[in-house]
């Protein structure tokens, strides 16, 4: 019985022994073992050869860090220790993690340096990225995969490409998937005649500036019959391109437009009602982009949850606030400068700098930072045309502005007297109105509406004191050419030059498209001195 339990003891000390050496040699194993673990140490040559290499192994490996080290090297947070033969990926707060487990690293290498790139590796870092992501369950960054594919046109992702292909659900995502194929099959010397062709097709259908590019590009080996179907699809696709162009382009002098009506209405009322050249009118629009600027900031400080509210809460207070100063103006100089038209404008200039200068002691002379709510963050597509939201949202705006003003003028007493007094003064006086006060209100109304034109123009441009220089001669120009007082006049002129500056920047650039569009309104006026649509009355027409 002893030797029976004696020997049943020995066996228990042997298999304990063995599992302590087997336990002893898993613990001693060094960590770099494995596909990938042999990939990282790539990265500790310094090397762009081995750093190539490092790459399409660890993109190979199918080890779940891959796509989180391979985007720490694109960002330029992947690091190594030469000494120790290791290598290191920092997240976006500067924290070290070991590259082979993931884990916090326990300890900081001195040599520590970060992994070079050249622009072939950055290549091969896009073509990593796209093969490790196209199969992500997130629809934006497959999508952003597909397109990464499709500038590294990497042959070694095709396999992957076809597998998300089959996969993928959504039409969109499918299409860009199906046009980095195209682009990779392109891209090879040894592909078949017909799925270069097909390719073709595929990359036509994206008809966009990189599919030209694409197309134009083709190897020397393709066939003629390839080069035959690349040549008519570059045909179609400019010709498209052109029409999406022209769209494009109408669709910035809109948006510019926008800007322009928004800051020259405000400008047309108190010049047609009032006949005042206000040269401060470019600072109320700075006002009304620096109350922008401090409601955001209180936001911020006290708030931030309430930031997607900023603009809506900004809105009222710029056009308050900057009708009050307009109406101080008015009844502090301007009423004693009425039929004076050069020493009016002289007067507003100097208080557009007063205004400049107080805002420069106030706030100091630096751009301020005017942040987007995030529903006028991003863009959208349509087509080839790219539509901003910001955009977007301040024309809508603008034309809610001019149809509250039309309903101003056409269904209240206050807009019966404007009417009144800027067909005849005289007749209105007469009439029993107050034309004092009516000068008064109109000025602040034509403040305000400059003050909310600077909350608009606080999210496309930057908020400085020399804000409202940059629309005040555009403003005039507008007013001029549309016809003096007239708001539907303002909103054709306003779009017109839009539009038109729109088209001519692309032949002449900026400078002299503005150029060319004062030229151009000289001669009309010489023609028209009223503008496109003159005003009607006794008074206007003496």
């Amino acid at each position: 019985m002893m030797s029976h339990l004696y020997g049943r003891a020995v066996s228990f000390t042997c298999v304990a022994f063995v599992f302590a050496v087997g336990l002893l040699v898993a613990v001693a194993t060094p960590v770099f073992a494995g596909p990938y673990e042999d990939a990282l140490t790539g990265f500790t040559t310094d090397s762009f050869g081995d750093t190539d290499t490092a790459i399409s192994g660890i993109a190979a490996s199918g080890n779940p860090l891959a796509a989180t080290v391979v985007e720490a090297l694109r960002d330029g947070r992947l690091m190594f220790s030469a000494g120790g033969k290791t290598v290191f990926f920092k997240d976006k707060t500067e924290k070290l993690f070991d590259a082979a487990t993931g884990q916090p690293a326990a300890v900081t290498p001195p040599d520590l340096a970060p992994v070079r790139l050249n622009n072939r590796l950055r290549r091969s870092v896009d073509a990593a990225i796209g093969g490790l992501t196209l199969l992500s369950p997130n629809s934006a960054i497959r999508l952003g995969a597909a397109q990464s594919v499709f500038r590294s046109r990497d042959a070694t992702v095709l396999s992957v490409l076809d597998q998300a292909i089959a996969a993928e659900k959504e039409a969109r995502i499918k299409r860009a998937l199906t046009q980095a194929r195209a682009a990779v099959i392109l891209n090879q010397e040894d592909a078949k005649e017909a799925d270069k062709i097909d390719a073709v097709a595929a990359i036509r259908e994206r008809g966009d500036q990189d599919a030209l590019q694409l197309l134009g590009s083709l190897p020397a080996s393709s066939s003629a019959t390839v080069k035959k179907a690349a040549s008519d699809a570059i045909a179609s696709m400019q010709s498209q391109l052109a029409i999406w162009t022209a769209l494009q382009n109408t669709w910035y002098g809109l948006s510019l437009g926008s800007v322009l009506l928004l800051a020259a209405i405000g400008l047309a009322i108190t010049f047609g009602v009032m006949g005042v050249i206000n040269m401060a009118h470019g600072e109320m629009v700075m006002l009304g982009a620096y109350v922008t600027f401090i409601v955001q900031d209180l936001i911020r400080t006290h708030n931030p949850a309430l930031f997607d509210y900023s603009l809506a809460m900004a809105i009222p207070l710029a056009f308050f606030i900057t009708g009050a100063v307009g109406v101080g103006i008015e009844r502090s100089v301007i009423r004693y400068l009425y039929g004076r038209p050069l020493e009016t404008l002289l007067a507003t200039w100097g208080i557009s700098l007063i205004l400049q200068q107080a805002i420069r002691t106030a706030f100091g002379p630096t751009n301020r930072e005017v942040g987007s709510p995030s529903w006028m963050s991003g863009a959208f597509e349509v087509g080839q045309l790219t539509i901003t939201y910001n955009r977007m949202w301040i024309i809508v705006f603008t034309f809610l502005v001019f149809i509250a003003l039309l309903g101003l003028l056409r269904f209240t007493r206050m807009g019966l007297e404007m009417r009144a007094v800027t067909q005849n003064r005289q007749m209105a006086a007469a009439m029993g109105i107050k034309t004092a006060r009516v000068d008064a209100l109109t000025f602040g109304l034509g403040s305000g509406i400059a003050g909310i034109a600077g909350v608009a123009l606080s999210q496309i441009d930057n908020v400085s004191p020399n804000l409202g220089q940059s629309y005040i001669i555009d403003s005039f120009m507008v007013v001029v050419f549309g016809g003096v007082g007239n708001l539907w006049g303002t909103l054709v002129g306003a779009l017109s030059l839009g539009i038109a500056n729109k088209f001519l920047e692309p032949f002449a650039g900026a400078v002299l498209a503005k150029i060319a569009i004062l030229v151009i309104i000289i001669l009309f006026i010489q023609k028209r001195p009223r503008g496109l649509f003159a005003l009607k009355g006794r008074s206007v027409e003496a």
